[in-house]
């Protein structure tokens, strides 16, 4: 095969497999009911006056499906940590038993439920999306080139399937996911 269709071919399957790690990192961030400590990523508390993410200050565990534990490091941020959780607007309700921060993580409802399921479905269209973005510019790229039309056809056909092994790991992906979402 010609070097520079193993270059265009090898381009477009690292964009495609860009494309699987960034919705694996979105359905990450949507939660299925349990607790899990990716949920508290995005708090920031004020340390020492500057704005820190809570995972540098505290350890964050989840002894249970429903319970998230915050650990801080130093006692005196646990009224800081209640409200950064709160400032956050993640919905939940820290407790300060003095030695910790609890938060009990409340079951989804139905209705919940499917609105994590439509925003999954949004996630996986925008990733087969990006993947088809990358064989349009593949073949946009192989058609520039200066090699015969028998080589090109060849070439968009590996494309093609590159593509569909793709989609189908990203369908696969958002079918787990739907699952996790509506397991009770």
């Amino acid at each position: 095969m010609n070097e520079e269709i193993g270059f265009i071919i090898e381009a477009a399957d690292e964009s495609m497999r860009f494309s699987i790690e960034h919705l694996e990192k979105e359905l990450v961030n949507i939660r299925a009911g349990r607790a899990n400590p990716v949920m508290l990523k995005g708090v920031m508390i004020e340390y020492y006056g500057v704005p820190t993410p809570l995972s540098q200050v505290s350890n964050i565990n989840t002894p249970d499906g429903r319970t998230i534990t915050v650990q801080p490091w130093e006692k005196p941020l646990l009224a800081e940590i209640e409200k950064g959780i709160l400032n956050a607007n993640l919905g939940f309700n820290p407790m300060n038993n003095g030695e910790s921060v609890i938060i009990n993580v409340p079951p989804l409802t139905e209705e919940r439920r499917m609105e994590l399921v439509k925003l999954a479905k949004a996630e996986t269209e925008n990733a087969k999306v990006s993947i088809r973005n990358a064989r349009k510019d593949a073949n946009n790229e192989i058609k520039k080139s200066d090699i015969s039309k028998d080589i090109q056809k060849n070439a968009e056909i590996d494309i093609q399937e590159l593509t569909d092994n793709y989609i189908k790991k990203v369908d696969d992906i958002f079918l787990s996911k739907e699952k996790d979402i509506l397991t009770l």
